[in-house]
């Protein structure tokens, strides 16, 4: 993996990691969204075969990522769980018990539907709606944006990739960050998601991860 790449907004320091999130280094925060986990419990539930080292694998990566960054706290910027609780989520329960001094917390996305009880059971500290930190916001769904708020806020929901074209006519798709003069949209952490093609607007800072890198959009 090569090293985080730096992104400032109003002050405040973001490093993105090519493992789709980013490390707040003011607030010791580790920023993602889109993890889903459970999904691939919920898919064999229904029959179709997807192997649950799928999601061990992104259990482990978040795991990495705390430790790497040294990260006191966690913010889920929606659809941290995929559906109703499954077995997958009871492994959550115990890896959430191996780093337990690290504060958790979930802002609810469109997919996160478990009863109070389970998140306190995980200790995680739920925020409905619009959540904002230390002078930085946060939402799930971009369009659920308070026009009257004023914080640059990260979001998530979209699962955002962008098209990169190469000789012959050949182009491929990768997830991204991408930031506009308002907000940031996440890469989906889970790389059990599909992608929504964003295309990059004028005054616009596009991050696309390639190879474990992070290559900046022109």
């Amino acid at each position: 993996m090569t090293s985080p790449v730096l992104h400032k907004i109003d002050g405040h320091h973001f490093w993105l990691s090519p493992q789709r999130c980013l490390f707040w280094e003011e607030e010791k925060a580790l920023i993602l969204s889109d993890l889903h986990f459970g999904k691939t419990g919920h898919f064999r539930k229904h029959g179709i075969a997807v192997p649950q080292a799928v999601y061990r694998e992104d259990l482990q990566r978040l795991l990495d990522q705390v430790i790497f960054y040294k990260a006191k706290q966690v913010i889920a910027v929606g659809d941290l769980f995929h559906s109703e609780s499954n077995k997958e989520l009871e492994l959550f329960l115990k890896w959430r018990n191996d780093i337990s001094s690290v504060q958790f917390t979930l802002v609810k996305g469109n997919h996160d539907i478990l009863h109070q009880q389970w998140y306190e059971k995980a200790g995680i500290e739920v925020r409905t709606g619009f959540y904002g930190q230390a002078g930085i916001g946060f939402v799930h769904d971009p369009s659920e944006l308070p026009e009257t708020n004023g914080l640059y806020t990260f979001c998530g929901h979209f699962h955002p990739a962008v098209v990169i074209s190469g000789t012959g006519k050949q182009s491929l798709q990768f997830p991204c960050f991408y930031f506009s003069k308002k907000m940031a949209i996440l890469p989906a952490f889970s790389k059990f998601s599909g992608f929504a093609t964003v295309r990059k607007k004028k005054g616009d800072q596009v991050y696309a991860i390639v190879d474990q890198s992070i290559i900046t959009i022109q």
